[in-house]
């Protein structure tokens, strides 16, 4: 056999689906119908693919993927969850409750955790922090939203389809942006910060705000 599997028992593997030279299979792993796996690939404990091509070299653990492709040595997961359309290019970095769906991830690119990705091209080398969501449903119809490469996407980042967020550029962790952003820019849109001294001391007298 030109694949390992660790545990045949806890393994489904469909009639039709391709694997290549070299793969590791571990438990509970799911490659149902359509999947393509290939060379040196590595699925650790529970995935389910389905419909769904995994580049040569590619790691994937506890994730879900169904129409998806994932480029030759891409990271994704864990609980990471591929929706139908959902292209991570060559050396990307997919992390732990990231959802993506009909949207491309170029090559090099990051999104490490908490995040949503819907009806996007995200461009190369570009780094989506934690909690960003693309807002691309506006309770009638889908809007598209493009980052070009090398952009920086701080935590906590909504972006408001359709929107275009230019080549090298910045936007500030807790920012929401609903116009183009032009390439190079520093992007920062934040509700002031108060002190409210009155509202501390009752809070700290009634025990409140305090563990």
């Amino acid at each position: 056999m030109a694949y390992k599997i660790i545990d045949p028992e806890t393994v489904t593997i469909a009639a039709d689906a391709e694997i290549g030279e070299g793969v590791v299979i571990f438990p509970n792993n799911h490659i149902l119908g359509g999947c393509r796996i290939g060379a040196g690939a590595v699925l650790y404990p529970n995935n389910i693919l389905e419909e769904t091509t995994v580049g040569a070299g590619a790691r994937v653990t506890a994730s879900v993927a169904r129409g998806a492709v994932i480029g030759k040595d891409a990271e994704v997961g864990p609980f990471a969850n591929l929706r139908a359309g959902a292209c991570v290019g060559e050396n990307c970095r997919i992390g732990d409750f990231v959802e993506i769906k009909n949207a491309s991830i170029g090559a090099g690119s990051k999104v490490s955790h908490l995040a949503y990705v819907g009806d996007a091209e995200i461009g190369k080398g570009c780094n989506l922090g934690c909690g960003v969501v693309f807002c691309n449903y506006d309770g009638a119809r889908k809007a598209h939203t493009v980052v070009e490469d090398g952009c920086f996407i701080g935590s906590n980042v909504n972006l408001v389809a359709p929107l275009r967020i230019g080549r090298g550029s910045y936007i500030a962790a807790g920012t929401t942006v609903t116009r183009d952003v032009p390439p190079d820019s520093f992007i920062i849109g934040r509700a002031r910060q108060e002190s409210c001294e009155h509202l501390a001391e009752k809070y700290v007298r009634h025990g409140r705000g305090r563990r």
